[in-house]
């Protein structure tokens, strides 16, 4: 089960250190737009619709890597200063009773959403927008996914520290401190 939560860890940090980049174009375009408006009285509706679909897009796809970092916000006045065991309790339960249900619920609801969206290849509602709304509205299940994915992976390492696998060559057998079995 390890083996899965790492691959899943892999997955999420390779997305997420790939859209990262996305910070740095969103503040170039943005830029860019502030200028062309300011400095030259120029507006494009296109590159503001690029920099809302990259800010979303780094968003949506780094959600995931965040959540495997630590870096959502929580309230932790007890879990900061928790143990272990008590900090993976808290991340089984929030995994299976909040996360997952909450990240399934979303894919469900959805797919039909951005499948209706591919099916016509919606646009911008503005002429000279993104031709690519579509695109857009798949980042949603995209995002469900993946902190589906993050929660198994944040579920099984709660496990395997909450219960531990035997050790090898002890035939399934842990020692108890103090010489019992």
């Amino acid at each position: 089960m390890n083996t899965l939560a790492d691959r899943i860890d892999r997955l999420t940090t390779a997305i997420g250190r790939a859209v990262a980049w996305l910070a740095l174009v969103v503040v170039l375009l943005q830029f860019a737009l502030v200028v062309a408006r300011y400095l030259f009285g120029l507006g494009s509706i296109w590159l503001s619709e690029a920099v809302i679909y990259g800010h979303a897009t780094l968003f949506m796809l780094a959600a995931a890597w965040t959540l495997k970092a630590g870096g959502h916000v929580r309230v932790d006045i007890f879990y900061a200063e928790a143990s272990p065991r008590t900090k993976a309790t808290v991340d089984l339960v929030g995994a299976l009773l909040l996360l997952l249900p909450f990240a399934l619920t979303l894919v469900w609801l959805s797919l039909p959403y951005a499948a209706r969206s591919w099916a016509i290849l919606e646009r911008s509602q503005e002429s000279s927008g993104l031709p690519v709304v579509f695109a857009l509205k798949t980042l949603i299940p995209l995002f469900a996914l993946l902190m589906a994915l993050q929660g198994v992976a944040q579920a099984i390492r709660a496990l395997n520290l909450l219960i531990p696998p035997p050790l090898a060559g002890e035939g399934g057998r842990r020692s108890r401190p103090g010489g019992g079995t």
